[in-house]
């Protein structure tokens, strides 16, 4: 009975994996770039030679050619280079100086990067951008801490735009001070002018997010460039290979989905994301596109994904006006920082389901608290000493429910020959079968599922640890041994398109050795030879992921080993038999009502056979005809 227990967790278990593979590991190569490509057609207008903003631009659905006379300004934290552009007096590039763009490179990250238009840009309707110069406020802007632009839109209000470092206002916002040097603060003023004949509505106007890309090889297959929001509390987004289509749904080149109370909008890769917060909730209607761009290192084009929310509702009669604010963050997807900015920041970090979402968080403040005790004493190789002794540590606290599941074990392995005997009292009664041996279990006081409880309690552990290394900025760039970066795979080299990764490898031969020091249950031979076939599909769900994970895996393999030897070492569990109470046990009640169904098949069976042979023994009349 062990066994089929273990066999339905095992399954259970590859079921999980397999959802977040097919969810999280699209091919994105199969996107059409006629329908992605952001084509520059439309001329670009300049501002007015007197210095004065430009006249009312046109709305476009194509990116124009920059201005030669086009300014840009920057604002500078101790995390950011923030560079502002007065096409649509917006955010274009946010550069990330203490993260470089590859390991050891002279570029840096930058959000935003290769997008025509700026974070912050107003668009009507979908992608629809206002390609309109604003001017810069000199007299109401502030050296290095603050930006205000103005204009008239082509609808006719007039916009203000101010963008300043922030600075906490209140108690309110003396958490966020923790992400201070990746946060701006947007305030945004419209107002319909005196002399307008018509009401404007504020919600057919959509604020601009930004493009997000990955920004390394393999990133896309696994962590794909997504546009994600809050609604609410719950957490919703579109990943960009969504917009190609799947068998249940057909391709798209717009996709546009409701919130009914944003909390945040934004653009993310796998480690960096911007993210826009408006200071008061209000309905939204978020869109998506798509456009396809260079990757280092790979062979195909990547796709990145662009997108904004619609402003709240407000009809704007001739001479009202409108004043918006929003926190805008654009750096790393670091969750120890987010959740220290209190709030929903915390919400950014993906760590799926909430039944791993929040082991995905413990074990990454434990890992970061544990590197941070490593890192005093060797810097070198800190991060993958802290996976491994995290390992250790969930491990050791587990020990005694694994001492206890082999103890199960090893007294069910005690009761194989009573086993292998109901097989052969009872060959063609599996219900039967199961009964008797509920009975022999609850004869000597044995648990059925004791043994499982350790795989059990160790699926959210493993999920929430594989989630949380998905996105573990912490680990972005840090090697070891001969790992370049744990949070890649650790390719050594290619062989005939194929990447030679050792972690991977190492882990499946340790989870072999482990699967063959398992006590024997007196499970039948299919089912024992798919627990041997386990450690292989292990090896090809983990092969192309994060080389922390492989090594969290190895360690967890390398720990087991270690138990089982110890335990073998000590007095085997002696079997006795144990008074039994009157009744019989939940697993008992299933296993009989399991019986008497089969039974009841059997006699519907059996009636129908004597139906048959009573039609085919009456006597047939004589033939006729020529």
């Amino acid at each position: 009975m062990y066994d089929r227990k273990t066999w339905i967790v095992v399954v259970a278990c590859s079921l999980l994996i397999a959802v977040n593979l097919y969810f999280g590991k699209q091919n994105a190569a199969a996107e059409q770039a006629a329908k992605a490509k952001e084509a520059l057609e439309a001329p670009a207008q300049t501002p007015g030679e007197d210095g004065s903003a430009a006249e009312p631009g046109v709305l476009v659905e194509v990116e124009p050619e920059p201005s030669a006379d086009r300014q840009t300004y920057q604002l500078s934290t101790a995390g950011v280079r923030y560079t502002f552009s007065t096409l649509g007096g917006s955010l274009t590039r946010a550069e990330l100086l203490n993260y470089p763009a590859v390991k050891d490179a002279e570029h840096l990250v930058t959000l935003n990067d290769g997008s025509s238009y700026g974070i912050g840009t107003l668009c009507q309707g979908a992608d629809a951008f206002e390609h309109v110069d604003y001017k810069l406020l000199e007299d109401q802007s502030i050296a290095d801490k603050k930006l205000v632009f103005g204009a008239r839109h082509p609808s006719g209000l007039l916009v203000r735009k101010t963008w300043e470092l922030f600075e906490p206002k209140g108690e309110k916002e003396e958490k966020q001070a923790a992400g201070a040097d990746y946060l701006l603060r947007l305030t945004l003023e419209v107002k319909n002018p005196d002399d307008a004949k018509s009401q404007v509505p504020l919600e057919s106007f959509s604020l601009f997010l930004g493009r997000s890309h990955p920004l390394q090889k393999g990133e896309n297959r696994i962590n794909p460039a997504t546009l994600a929001w809050l609604d609410d509390g719950t957490v919703d987004k579109i990943k960009s290979p969504s917009f190609r289509g799947s068998m249940f749904s057909k391709e798209q080149s717009l996709i546009s989905k409701t919130a009914s109370e944003l909390d945040f909008a934004s653009v993310s890769s796998q480690f960096f994301a911007t993210v826009v917060m408006p200071e008061e909730v209000a309905p939204s209607t978020l869109w998506a596109k798509t456009s396809k761009v260079d990757v280092p290192d790979e062979e195909e084009q990547q796709l990145a994904i662009r997108g904004g929310f619609t402003l709240p509702a407000a009809p704007l009669s001739p001479g009202e006006g409108k004043t918006l604010s929003y926190s805008v963050f654009t750096g790393p997807k670091d969750n120890r920082m987010l959740r220290r900015m209190g709030g929903d920041w915390g919400e950014v970090m993906d760590y799926g389901w909430p039944i791993f979402r929040w082991p995905a968080r413990f074990m990454n403040f434990l890992l970061v608290h544990v590197h941070d005790l490593v890192s005093k004493v060797s810097d070198k190789w800190s991060w993958g000493f802290a996976v491994i002794l995290v390992t250790l540590l969930v491990r050791s606290a587990m020990w005694p429910l694994y001492a206890r599941s082999n103890r199960s074990m090893k007294r069910m392995s005690k009761l194989k020959p009573e086993m292998d005997r109901l097989k052969e009292k009872y060959p063609d009664d599996p219900a039967k079968q199961q009964q008797e041996m509920m009975q022999l279990y609850r004869k000597f006081g044995i648990n059925p599922v004791g043994g499982c409880l350790p795989m059990f309690a160790q699926i959210p552990i493993f999920f929430g640890f594989f989630r949380m290394l998905q996105h573990a900025v912490e680990m972005r760039g840090h090697g070891f041994l001969w790992v370049h970066d744990l949070s890649m795979p650790d390719t050594i080299a290619t062989l005939g398109g194929i990447p030679i990764n050792i972690l991977p490898l190492v882990m499946g031969a340790t989870s072999f050795v482990q699967m063959q020091m398992m006590p024997n249950t007196g499970g039948d031979k299919t089912q024992q030879a798919v627990m041997k076939f386990m450690p292989l599909m292990f090896l090809f769900f983990c092969y192309n992921y994060a080389s922390a994970l492989a090594l969290y895996w190895t360690t967890s393999n390398l720990f087991s080993i270690l138990q089982t030897w110890v335990t073998k070492k000590m007095p085997d569990p002696e079997l006795k038999e144990r008074a039994v109470k009157p009744g019989s046990s939940f697993m008992e009640r299933m296993a009989k009502a399991a019986e008497e169904a089969q039974k009841q098949q059997k006699l519907k069976q059996a009636k129908g056979h004597v139906v048959e042979d009573t039609k085919s023994s009456k006597p047939r009349g004589p033939r006729t005809g020529g």
